[in-house]
């Protein structure tokens, strides 16, 4: 269930005739205002730099998940080796939701800028691909991700007010067409081709954690580190989905083991 306070991100779908390609634009506003309210709400601040590296991930899954099946699910792993950092996005289409976030401490230097994508759909088996990608520019990860992992050429157009374009090949593609576009052809693009719009999808940044669904994390711990993190009478627990901060007292967790067990 999406909160009714959440702003709906609106998705288009298009198909390009005669090039046999997928289209699939959305203007980000509403959902980055969603985004830094969260910061807000939480105290989390971000580098700038790595702000506008998380910003681009979650339009990047968002598109990706506007242009797959409405029961699939992703999550992206983005291993940056310079600046040192992890980011993750994750969402789903029904709900239309996406969430994400950085870690900077504790983090693996392989050497390398690493993508690392897990998908799920009901009753199949998750899929994991890894690819090793270059510089530090996260539509660049996406783009050789779709090449090296999905096996088709996807290209991602940043326009002004936070308006971003993915353009993916589809079976007997114009490639070579797909391949040539430059920034200068995308905002004639609808008059040059002829787009078909195939639907339209919402998405709202949205992790929908809460304190209860942090608590199967803690039933892992010992008595001995339980007794350790309620010290004080309450727990500090942060979701590793989007680093939401929750001030738990002992007797909720108490609570809910117990409801657990009745």
């Amino acid at each position: 269930m999406l909160s009714p306070d959440l702003s709906a991100n609106e998705i288009r779908c298009y198909f390009v005739r005669k090039r046999n390609c997928l289209l699939v634009r959305g203007r980000f506003s509403s959902l980055y205002m969603d985004y830094y309210l969260h910061l807000m709400q939480h105290s989390i601040k971000h580098p700038e730099r790595l702000d506008a590296m998380l910003k681009d991930a979650l339009a990047g899954i968002t598109l990706h998940l506007a242009s797959r099946p409405h029961d699939e699910g992703c999550a992206w792993t983005i291993n940056i080796h310079d600046p040192l950092i992890n980011i993750f996005v994750t969402g789903t289409t029904n709900p239309g939701r996406v969430t994400g976030r950085l870690f900077t401490e504790d983090v693996k230097d392989s050497g390398k800028s690493l993508f690392i994508s897990q998908t799920s759909r009901p009753n199949m088996q998750p899929r994991q691909s890894m690819i090793e990608f270059h510089g530090k520019d996260v539509f660049a990860g996406v783009e050789q991700f779709y090449t090296q992992s999905e096996q088709r050429p996807t290209r991602i157009f940043r326009l002004p007010d936070e308006d971003f374009i993915q353009i993916s090949a589809e079976p007997d593609a114009d490639v070579e067409w797909l391949t040539g576009l430059t920034e200068a052809d995308i905002p004639s693009l609808d008059e040059a081709e002829h787009l078909t719009l195939l639907e339209t999808r919402s998405y709202v940044f949205d992790c929908g954690c809460t304190a209860d669904r942090m608590f199967p994390m803690l039933t892992r711990l010992s008595e001995d580190d339980l007794n350790y993190i309620f010290e004080d009478g309450a727990a500090t627990i942060t979701c590793p989905r989007c680093a939401a901060v929750f001030r738990t007292p002992k007797s909720e967790f108490d609570d809910w083991k117990a409801r657990q067990t009745a």
